[in-house]
């Protein structure tokens, strides 16, 4: 236990899951201690169930079955229940004694019960505990060899009607799939136990048909946080682990293999890589597996799931020309297929054709503006390797013609600079952004992409006389201020008073902090102007009326104002 501490919980938990948690100190109920554990309730939005391991193999931990803790993270409700628990860690090595001593006094207790008094015990837990029972008698249909009752047991547990009740369809919502997923589950650790009884025929069979349930019951879960997503993924390993022992027909598996990877059985859920299963298909099984995928690839050439069953099968073979093929056979009109076949070839050290198909995409691209930018990245980097930095050039050049953005700006400059031809690329590129100034094209925000060419290449005189012809944000007039403020303090002066005075007029913590940056931009331009005691009436006129805003009032004197 020495690992327990509040350092150790802010570490697993990060700085934000830790402030969170300790709103949640008086949340935590039922705490149970065990020897090496701890258990409770932490309500917030719901109830949550949270366990804390003390001592295990990785040291302290814990899980939660909230939704960010079903991720694997630490969450704050695990937080709280550390923090509740050091608040007693005085006591704590005392209810971990006590804990011991109950569990040895439980095992010596039920060791000295007769067969008759342990069936008396387990029938009365069974009559009490429903999950008991289902499992219980699972494991009797098993044990009987009774596939007709595994399977219909198997049906119970995977039907989602007792879960699903909304309006006039059937539709379990979120409250309800964590209960039905652990029904689910139980249902699949049925299936697996069969293959460790020896009769993986029939957990083959019964894993097959509880996939179809599965792909049916999905639709109507509200599976957020995928809780039926792990159960189809414990599914797909007990199909796995099933053929593996039973060893089926090749043939017949490989056939099963490639239709459910292509939806036949319209299973979302349960996702099975065909390569998986390699082993147990053999030379002859893999062999029909590929001729399958082919054939349905060749019939649908632009079907997803065909295109990367194919995919796969060519990689895994080594087979670049064929992972080129299905990737050729559905180009992308914006060269992102193109880049991926570039790097296919990459890996497989081709780099001449791989610059050929860059280059195919920049030509195929229709429209240069909507184009996939890391094509241009790429082909941009493998020009300047090559030492063709004008072709890199042109490139930028036509990439920012189509865009016209402050990245593509950046871009064009970064490659000119590099190829000592910034000055005349400068004078073309400030051009075509002036005209769509006039034109008023501003950018995403608002303002002319101009103004931040300019800002960005400092120029700050050419982008104050810009602004003021074509109009700019708010958000460009204090950048240029903040620029300009050392030399001309007057227009910054000016520009700051317009940006504040409609920050007077509105509320919240946030408000404040811009006006009180204001203000302090403000104070400075005075400052430099040599006018102080007209800062001091402005600030003492704005105090003034803004005198019930408390929290201003607060931040203005921690910041000197």
């Amino acid at each position: 236990m020495e690992g327990f501490s509040e350092s150790a919980l802010r570490a697993l938990a990060g700085p934000r899951s830790f402030e969170r948690g300790l709103g949640y100190l008086n949340m935590v109920s039922g705490v149970e201690v065990g020897d090496g554990w701890v258990t409770a309730s932490v309500h917030g939005t719901e109830r949550y169930e949270v366990e804390l391991t003390l001592d295990g193999p990785g040291g302290l931990s814990g899980e939660c079955d909230c939704p960010y803790g079903m991720e694997g993270n630490f969450c704050k409700h695990l937080v709280a229940l550390g923090l509740t628990v050091l608040a007693r860690r005085e006591s704590l090595p005392r209810q971990r004694k006590t804990a011991r001593d109950r569990a040895q006094d439980l095992d010596g207790w039920l060791s000295g019960l007769s067969k008759d008094e342990l069936l008396a015990l387990v029938r009365e837990q069974i009559g009490e505990d429903r999950q008991l029972r289902r499992r219980l008698e699972l494991r009797a249909a098993s044990a009987r060899g009774d596939l007709v009752a595994v399977r219909a047991r198997i049906r119970d547990l995977l039907d989602i009607s007792p879960f699903a009740q909304y309006g006039y369809a059937e539709y379990a919502e979120y409250a309800d799939a964590r209960a039905y997923a652990d029904q689910a589950g139980q249902a699949v650790s049925a299936i697996g136990a069969l293959t460790g009884s020896g009769r993986a025929d029939d957990a083959i069979t019964l894993a097959r048909e509880a996939m179809r349930l599965l792909a049916d019951a999905v639709e109507s879960v509200d599976d957020s946080d995928g809780w039926l997503g792990q159960v189809g993924a414990d599914l797909a390993g007990v199909h796995l682990e099933a053929c593996g022992s039973a060893r089926p027909d090749p043939e017949e598996l490989a056939r099963w293999l490639v239709g459910h990877a292509l939806g036949d059985m319209d299973d979302g859920l349960t996702d099975i890589d065909p390569l998986d299963y390699e082993d147990v298909l053999g030379e002859e099984g893999m062999a029909v597996l590929r001729k399958l995928a082919v054939e349905a690839w060749r019939g649908n050439r632009r079907g997803w799931a065909e295109k990367y069953l194919m995919e796969r099968l060519a990689k895994a073979g080594g087979d670049v020309d064929a992972v080129i093929a299905v990737h050729a056979a559905d180009l992308s009109p914006n060269g992102h297929t193109h880049l991926v076949i570039a790097h296919e070839l990459d890996t497989a050290r081709r780099p001449d054709e791989a610059l050929r198909w860059a280059e195919r995409g920049i030509q195929d691209t229709r429209d240069l503006a909507a184009v996939d930018t890391a094509l241009v990245d790429y082909l941009c980097d493998r020009y300047a390797q090559a030492d063709r930095l004008p072709d890199a050039v042109a490139l930028r050049r036509d990439h920012f013609g189509a865009r016209r953005t402050l990245l593509a700006y950046q871009q064009l400059r970064a490659v000119a600079r590099a190829a000592d031809c910034w000055p005349a690329e400068r004078e073309g590129a400030l051009a075509l952004l002036r005209a769509d100034a006039e034109r008023q094209q501003h950018s995403r925000y608002g303002g002319p992409a101009l103004i931040d060419a300019l800002l960005d290449d400092k120029d700050t005189d050419a982008a104050w006389q810009a602004a003021t012809e074509t109009g700019a944000h708010d958000q460009q007039w204090l950048t240029l201020a903040d620029q300009a403020r050392a030399a001309r303090p007057a227009d910054a002066l000016s520009v700051y008073r317009r940006l504040a005075e409609p920050l007077t007029k509105q509320t919240g913590n946030a408000i404040y902090e811009q006006l009180t940056s204001l203000l302090l931009r403000i104070r400075d331009c005075h400052r430099r102007l040599g006018t102080q005691d007209e800062f001091t009436t402005y600030l003492t006129a704005l105090r003034a009326d803004q005198k019930r805003k408390r929290n201003l009032m607060r931040l203005l004197d921690q910041h000197g104002l």
